[in-house]
């Protein structure tokens, strides 16, 4: 497997590993393709953060981490991530979260914040984001909006997440 920043010329393919992998997904409203699109069109876009896995010669996983703000300070949300389903559950997740977090920390980020899956997420470190007084805009189970600290030494995140406008939120 290689994981690489994406490239203008991963786009097409990218759209579709994100639209089939969230076609069987427990949770998915069905637009997450469009969001990934929207995202890249906006100010919270870190191209070096919207990274692929390539496995037999195709991109078979996509994640993205973007700009959020939580009171002043600038931090990162995981999503979405995505892998064909083919190719679930082989550690393909895992790998992505991890290159993507060591990226995040070599950019000089903090902290990244995700709203996912709260059995899932917690295998790459992530915790409850209220642990950390990071508080979501909206209704949500506290295990199922995580954060974690990039950087051992960051200073404490308190706050509400402010998302950038193309999720719509």
């Amino acid at each position: 497997m290689i994981i690489r920043q994406e490239q203008p010329n991963d786009y097409d393919a990218v759209y579709q590993v994100v639209k089939t992998a969230f076609s069987t997904a427990e949770q998915s409203d069905g637009t997450e393709q469009d969001l990934v699109v929207a995202l890249r069109n906006s100010n919270a876009f870190i191209p070096q953060l919207s990274l692929v896995a390539i496995c037999d010669e195709k991109i078979v996983g996509h994640i993205l981490f973007t700009k959020v703000t939580v009171g002043k300070e600038v931090a990162l949300a995981l999503a979405p991530l995505s892998i064909l389903p083919s190719y679930q559950r082989q550690g393909i997740g895992q790998a992505l979260i991890a290159e993507g977090h060591r990226v995040a920390r070599k950019l000089g980020y903090q902290y990244a914040i995700v709203l996912g899956h709260p059995h899932y997420y917690p295998k790459a470190g992530y915790q409850s984001a209220s642990l950390y007084g990071i508080q979501a805009p909206f209704e949500v189970p506290d295990d199922s909006f995580m954060a974690i600290k990039l950087n051992p030494t960051a200073q404490p995140l308190v706050g509400i997440v402010k998302y950038d406008p193309a999720f719509g939120i």
